[in-house]
């Protein structure tokens, strides 16, 4: 048995939301109080004092009870007494202006900005002269970046309070972002103009190499991390890098090149990948796939299978792809911003494919 602890038990360790929430049933602290009669004689008499009046007289003792809670910084505390002090309907203007532009500082603080330029526009129905009521209106515009409605703002209020130093802040404030929303969008639209221009450039490089976009038929972006574009290194900016998949039907897998230089022969591509010398890809159980035993296809869109030549570069096999004069247009395709070539090993493997790929084609017409 665990021997018996001597002197008193600590006491659990409570959140400061938990101790301000049991306060908050202590009628002397509670923030607000039920509109209904309570059974509780301590509320019982709180509610009497708090709604002992008239609507001016109530509506004031709560504004006082606000005023304490904002100066402590209890802004939703302090919201709640503003609120039932608008609540209790007082006939003087500027009391209920009072109350409003006092609960609109309260949702400042709390930036709960729709809510601050609600109240303030009541308050400015009540006087349109209301210096309070423009200050938070435009505090809470310029939180929300609506730059020249928040200088509107300052400008009417400085109209008859020329002097005021809180408005005449926030209209400095207002002026410096709107310097820099500009500016960005000025880049937004500078961004947006050089985007165009290269994609325009590009459609004429695709146009020039009979190179065919083909859009995705949901009409959704292309999910390719890799897009075709001008190569940097070149001063002339005109040689075209294009993402390449590599084919091998025989075992339903592929590779891709993401930068294939479009002046580069396709051999250079197959020598690096298949050297004789290195281990086989894995899914190359029957070892036939090396570099001087394969040969490379292309499929243009109106299906022509071109075989690509040792030597020919991917810019050679572009030009190949051109459809005659006369006919519709023809080229290499552009799915997902790459163009696809099939690869297979010489021999019995290759001529099945081939016959396979135009029979299919065939019955397709």
């Amino acid at each position: 048995m665990a021997a018996p602890t001597l002197g008193p038990e600590a006491l659990p360790r409570r959140t400061f939301e938990e101790t301000m929430a049991d306060l908050d049933t202590v009628p002397l602290f509670m923030k607000s109080l039920p509109d209904e009669p309570a059974d509780d004689p301590m509320i019982a008499a709180l509610q009497s004092i708090a709604y002992e009046g008239t609507p001016d007289e109530i509506a004031l003792n709560f504004k006082d009870q606000g005023n304490e809670y904002f100066k402590g910084k209890r802004h939703r505390e302090a919201l709640g007494f503003y609120t039932q002090g608008i609540d209790a309907k007082p006939t003087d203007v500027a009391l209920r202006e009072a109350l409003l532009c006092n609960r609109a500082a309260c949702n400042l603080e709390l930036k709960n900005y729709g809510t601050v330029l609600r109240d303030c526009s009541q308050a400015l129905s009540l006087n349109p002269r209301s210096s309070k009521a423009f200050y938070r209106s435009a505090s809470a515009l310029l939180s929300l970046d609506r730059v020249d409605e928040a200088l509107d703002c300052c400008d009417r209020c400085l109209q008859f309070d020329g002097d005021n130093k809180g408005v005449q802040g926030v209209r400095k404030r207002a002026l410096d972002r709107k310097v820099v929303l500009e500016k960005k969008e000025q880049d937004r639209l500078e961004r947006i103009r050089l985007e165009k221009e290269a994609e325009t450039k590009l459609q004429i490089a695709y146009r020039e190499r009979n190179l065919i976009p083909i859009l995705r038929k949901d009409g959704s972006a292309s999910q390719n991390p890799y897009s075709p574009h001008f190569d940097p290194e070149d001063p002339t900016c005109t040689s075209l890098i294009i993402p390449c998949f590599f084919l091998y039907p025989q075992y339903a897998t592929s590779d891709v090149i993401p930068e294939f230089v479009e002046d580069t022969p396709f051999a250079a591509h197959i020598a690096v990948m298949f050297p004789p010398q290195a281990p086989p890809p894995e899914w190359d159980s029957k070892r036939e796939y090396i570099d001087g035993q394969l040969v490379v296809y292309a499929m243009t869109h109106r299906k022509r299978l071109l075989k690509v030549g040792k030597k020919m570069s991917l810019q050679d096999v572009c030009a190949a792809a051109r459809g005659k004069d006369g006919e519709p247009r023809d080229g290499l395709e552009l799915k997902d911003g790459c163009v696809t070539f099939v690869v297979l090993p010489k021999g019995e493997v290759e001529k099945k494919w081939v016959e396979e790929y135009k029979s299919s084609r065939d019955a397709g017409k």
